[in-house]
């Protein structure tokens, strides 16, 4: 029997790579606030079934759990960027917190299988509104973790091309001939493809459904891409030196020093679990200590659709 699949804020980025890549071996429900998205999913995946929801609406959030009845649940819905994570934290907090303990207690409720939460490498070490918000989220699904209803989180990096991205919004701007507008020459982020941002969630839906028994983090080792390189890659226009943004910082953790001893490595992939392990990463993974992108590897990661 097909496996039902409901996303929070399915009509996003990764909602929408996720339902891309695996189309055909799921029935997909999505719940999302915004009418235009909502129909360009609809128009682009017709078997999509769309349903408009806040998942700050516990009641409504329960309600429709309990009339989908999913076997697998992916919560993508939150309030991404930093800077207005920063200039409205309240908002933050109401949407990534309070929104996410709501499909933590709907998934309860409804006796959901499994629930895999999209965190961020901002989580790890938090210093901005955004990363305290998601770090928040992973312990929540962590304490929720429960032998009928298991939650699990998939840590992200930056995804390339995703909606109101630097690398879209760059293209635009070169497109018309204006200068490229950088926070700081010395910025470095860990970036992956939105495929790759969809395999790694099934990843831990594999994992939960035949391996581990445990909640965890799952992390993917992925390579650093300086933002002076991207922008010089995109455009040979001038760049504008900007200055950073509120809660922005020049590198990125994806697992720090202190998850070192929790890690488990498999391939390209690594656990974050609650008990020490045996086979973990010597030294934490960030934009700092990773490997850096070859330029093929950066032209695919930009022009990938």
């Amino acid at each position: 029997m097909e496996l039902k699949v409901l996303i929070t804020g399915g009509t996003g980025t990764v909602g929408k790579s996720f339902i891309k890549e695996y189309y055909n071996d799921y029935k997909f429900y999505s719940i999302s606030r915004n009418e235009t998205d909502i129909t360009e999913l609809s128009r682009e995946f017709p078997k999509v079934t769309c349903y408009i929801g806040n998942i700050c609406d516990l009641d409504h959030m329960i309600n429709l759990f309990c009339k989908i009845k999913p076997d697998i649940v992916i919560h993508a819905a939150a309030l991404k960027h930093i800077n207005l994570a920063e200039e409205n934290p309240t908002s933050a907090i109401e949407v990534n917190v309070v929104g996410s303990l709501n499909i933590a207690k709907a998934s309860i409720r409804a006796e959901v299988p499994l629930t895999v939460g999209i965190s961020t490498d901002k989580a790890c070490n938090p210093d901005s509104i955004y990363g305290y918000t998601k770090r928040m989220m992973e312990t929540m699904f962590m304490q929720y973790h429960n032998e009928k209803t298991r939650f699990v989180c998939t840590r992200f990096a930056n995804v390339a091309n995703s909606n109101g991205s630097v690398i879209p919004f760059w293209v635009s701007e070169a497109n018309k001939g204006n200068a490229l507008k950088l926070t700081d020459p010395k910025m470095n982020r860990l970036m992956f493809s939105k495929k790759e941002s969809a395999k790694l969630i099934h990843k831990s839906i594999d994992m939960s459904t035949m391996g581990y028994e445990d909640p965890f983090i799952l992390c993917k080792i992925m390579k650093n891409v300086n933002l002076l390189e991207l922008a010089k890659a995109l455009s040979d226009k001038e760049i504008e030196i900007i200055g950073k943004r509120p809660g922005e910082k020049l590198n990125e953790t994806l697992i720090s020093e202190k998850e070192l001893p929790y890690t488990n490595i498999i391939g390209d992939y690594v656990y974050i679990l609650p008990k020490e392990q045996k086979n973990i990463l010597t030294k934490e993974h960030s934009s700092e200590s990773a490997e850096d992108m070859t330029d093929d590897e950066l032209e695919r990661l930009v022009w990938e659709q």
